[in-house]
Parts: C-alpha cells; structure tokens; sequence
C-alpha cells in the first residue's frame, strides 16, 4: 500500500470531520459484523471464521483512545443460532512495529504471521448474556502504541476478532472512541478492512454502501463477493461510473468481475452498492467482499469514504438532472 498517496490523511480529515466512528457507519446502511464459529458452515457466509479492522489514529491526536465493541458475545438478540448457542469469539488488538506493514496482514484469508506487532490487549467472549446488547472497551491506548504509517498520516491498530469455537455467527460492532464509558468520535479517525464480512440489512429499501480506495497505479481491479445469494445487484457508483453492474454470487460460491478504472476513479474511494431484490425478501443474509488490484494486491475498505460519497460528474452526463441510484 505505499503508493498511497501522501495527502489521503489531509483529505481524509476534512471529509470525516463531525462523522460518528461507528463500524460499520450508519451511512454504511449495514447493521452488524459478522464472525462464525470455526465449526461454522462457510454457506452462511463467512469464508475463514476471521475478521481484521484496522483503525487509523491522526498524529495530532494525543489523549488515550478506545476502541469498544457492542454485543461481543454470541447469544441473545442479534447473533445467529445454530443449534444451540456454543461459540467462543476472541478479539485481540495490537499495535507496534510491523502490526500493519506486515506482508501477511495484507492476505485474504489468515495465516503467516497476520498477528504481527505487539498485544496490547485481548478477550474471548462466550456464550453469556453478560455482554448481550452490551460495549465493551478496550484501552486505553495511547496513540502511539499503534503503528506509524505516514501514507495513511496517523497510526494504525489492529483488530482481529475470530471464531475459535463453535458454529454460530458472531454479529457485532466497533466504536473508535475518546472515551471509554461512551462512542465520543476521534477526529480525522478512521476504519478499514481488507476482507469485509457483514450482515446485510432486512429492510429491502436499504442499499449497503462499501467504499475501496483507489490508488494511483490502478487501472483495473477485481471484486469478489462471496455468499450474496444472488439477492439483488451488485452496482458500482463512482466519479466516472453511474451504476456499473458486478456480478452477484449465489450460495455458498464466489463472484469475480474485472474492472476498468478510469483516471478520474484514481485517488478516490469507489461506492459498491448492495442493492437487495424487492421480491425475494432474503433475511439474515450474510455476505463477504474483497477487492484487489491488476497486481493482487487487496484494497482497503473505508468505513468514511476519502474525500466524502462519491458522486458521478454530472458534465459527463449531457441529459441527466439528478441522481437515478438509489442511496
């Protein structure tokens, strides 16, 4: 990821000023992530039983920061049963040297050395309705603590939530806070992901909104959905794009779609829309997302886009008026 340009931060700061740093965001229109038990079935749509997030601290940021987690054990209103509830899930956070810029970090399934960098902190969460509806907080950390990486102007933590027990599905969320008794944003914070597993929302008007970042040496990229179950289409809306159509994935299999990028795409965040079919009313439908380069190279996934929504520019559109994609 280091041709990442050097100004993302300066853009990033400015687009996600006043913006909550809920993961998934409100915005997002995504209501949980999701991590199965690694007995789990791969058909109910997550394909490792494993998850990283990776949070970006700005450098001028000098009090402690939080990171708190809601709903982190497996049981109870919002998780996924199968059989009865028997899942353990262990969330680790790590910063230090190497806890993002490890090669291994960057690969779509776990493994080598992923948890690289220190441990600063980490718990497994049972079956238990202790933490059912509930936050939990990690830290506090200090900024610092985290690792330095000037192309993304701040440092970044890791955290990795995986199933280590168990087959049911993990639904939850983080909150990158100032506090550790309430979700105060961070300014100029920010999320990502390489491999994104998320619970898409019931409501068949909502349209899920995921946003990679294009760098400046892609001109094509590949994206790869996992488990849709073919429920609805898969749009791309960008600075170049109206609504360019991805295929869609049905049970329990991968889709995979080329790309071209155009030159005003570069240096912007992409907004790949999860449109759900209003007739086939799919519930509890669980999905994966990754997108890599023409190199392989998987593309982070922003919680706040950089540089704000991406709208396509309406001068290329000799007759359009007004937006025909649904937000």
């Amino acid at each position: 990821m280091r041709n990442l340009v050097q100004t993302i931060f300066g853009i990033l700061f400015f687009s996600s000023r006043g913006i909550a740093q809920q993961i998934p965001a409100v915005e997002e229109n995504i209501p949980f992530l999701v991590t199965f038990g690694n007995e789990g079935e791969k058909s109910w749509g997550d394909d490792d039983f494993s998850q990283t997030y990776f949070f970006v601290i700005p450098k001028f940021q000098v009090q402690p920061i939080y990171i708190r987690l809601f709903d982190a054990e497996t049981s109870g209103e919002f998780d996924e049963k199968k059989g009865d509830f028997d899942t353990k899930t262990k969330f680790s956070v790590y910063g230090g040297k190497e806890s993002f810029t490890a090669k291994d970090v960057r690969l779509k399934d776990p493994g080598g050395k992923y948890k690289s960098g220190n441990l600063l902190s980490s718990k497994t969460f049972i079956s238990s309705e202790i933490y059912d509806g509930e936050w939990y907080t990690f830290g506090p950390f200090n900024p610092s603590e985290g690792e330095l990486v000037s192309e993304y102007g701040g440092y970044i933590f890791k955290v990795v939530a995986e199933g280590i027990k168990g087959d049911d599905g993990n639904l939850y969320k983080y909150f990158l806070s100032s506090s550790p008794d309430e979700n105060n944003a961070i300014e100029g914070g920010n999320a990502f992901t390489f491999e994104f597993t998320f619970r898409l929302s019931d409501n068949i008007n909502d349209v899920a909104h995921l946003y990679p970042y294009i760098e400046q040496n892609v001109y094509s990229i590949q994206m790869s959905n996992f488990d849709f179950d073919n429920d609805g289409d898969l749009n791309i809306v960008s600075m170049a794009k109206k609504a360019e159509r991805s295929k869609v994935s049905g049970d329990n299999s991968w889709a995979d779609t080329e790309h071209k990028i155009d030159e005003k795409e570069k240096k912007t965040t992409l907004d790949v829309q999860f449109i759900k079919n209003k007739n086939k009313k799919i519930r509890n439908n669980n999905a994966t997302l990754y997108v890599t380069n023409q190199y392989g190279n998987l593309l982070p996934i922003y919680t706040v886009p950089i540089g704000g929504v991406p709208q396509l520019n309406n001068k290329i559109l000799f007759k359009q008026k007004k937006k025909t994609v649904p937000y």
